[in-house]
């Protein structure tokens, strides 16, 4: 595909940080980062990845976020949010400047939810916090929330010719969009609960009723990842059928939303792609597969930019 993104941008002294608010993993330009997170009142003495916020010590990335149908209900992704900000701005070597934030949403969801979600992240003007001995004055700015999905392809979506369909499998949520020439329809955007943590829910449930046997988190997740695992076959077995069942059920899913992959091209992003590509019987060069993670992240960032240049010609 054509299209490179920059390293990052910056627009009249703001730094533009797009974050994709996964519920399997957090993403930025340059960082990515399980979403789980915990508070401490005193520091942690077993690590030194921890980010200190008005009184409290939180320690981020060592397990997933829950489900949830709105995710401005409690204060996890405000303090994930920050500790997103800590992580990449470490990364572009910066401690005091002004953000302007880049978000999204389920297709689904953000008509009802865009507003609220982006006063719960513009709730504090002004966010002081310490992370890896290092202090930062992070001023918010603005905070523009767009549509999962599309930007992960935004950079090339010149590229897309005829009708498409574009499939953002998260761990949470897939959502499907129709594109015609490159143009998202709008009358054709779907959000279901079929994320990544579904698949692993029936790996689990298949192998315990098998061998009664469970295997930790992170080895489900590096065998969808890799398409293989240094297990005894009993258990990769059990695995690669319940990863098949999972991309059928996908596919199925996509045939309601009247995809025919006989004309239509379709095109995979985010942290299920590797799922269908490792275990669809189906791949063939009508499907392409967007491996960046942080995809999303960086289309983010560049709508939001094309939204600040287009307002200061308006």
């Amino acid at each position: 595909m054509k299209g490179v993104f920059m390293e990052h941008y910056n627009y009249k002294e703001k730094e533009i940080v797009g974050i994709d608010h996964g519920f399997g993993n957090m993403k930025c330009r340059h960082v990515v980062f399980r979403s789980g997170v915990r508070a401490y009142d005193t520091e942690p003495p077993m690590t030194a990845d921890a980010l200190f916020y008005e009184g409290k010590y939180y320690v981020v990335g060592e397990d997933h976020k829950t489900f949830v149908s709105d995710k401005s209900q409690d204060e996890d992704y405000y303090i994930l949010t920050i500790a997103a900000l800590a992580k990449e701005l470490e990364f572009r070597h910066i401690t005091d400047c002004e953000v302007v934030l880049a978000v999204g949403l389920p297709i689904q969801w953000i008509t009802a939810q865009k507003e609220s979600f982006r006063k719960y992240l513009m709730k504090n003007e002004m966010i002081e916090f310490r992370y890896q001995g290092q202090d930062y004055l992070v001023r918010i700015d603005d905070v523009q929330v767009f549509p999962q999905g599309f930007a992960g392809i935004v950079q090339c979506a010149g590229d897309f010719k005829g009708l498409n369909v574009l499939a953002d499998i998260g761990n949470g949520t897939m959502n499907t969009m129709y594109l015609k020439d490159g143009k998202p329809m709008t009358s054709r955007c779907y959000t279901d609960k079929l994320g990544v943590e579904q698949c692993i829910i029936r790996m689990s449930n298949e192998l315990l009723a098998v061998s009664g046997y469970d295997m930790p988190y992170d080895v489900y997740e590096d065998f969808l990842r890799r398409g293989s695992a240094d297990l005894p076959e009993k258990y990769t077995a059990v695995m690669q059928k319940a990863a098949k069942e999972y991309s059928d059920t996908i596919l199925a899913k996509l045939r309601e939303y009247e995809y025919n992959p006989e004309i239509m091209r379709l095109t995979v992003i985010g942290g299920g792609a590797c799922i269908l590509k490792h275990f669809w019987a189906g791949n063939n060069n009508r499907v392409q597969y967007i491996d960046d993670i942080c995809a999303t992240a960086k289309g983010y960032e560049l709508l939001a930019l094309n939204n600040l240049k287009r307002h200061e010609g308006s």
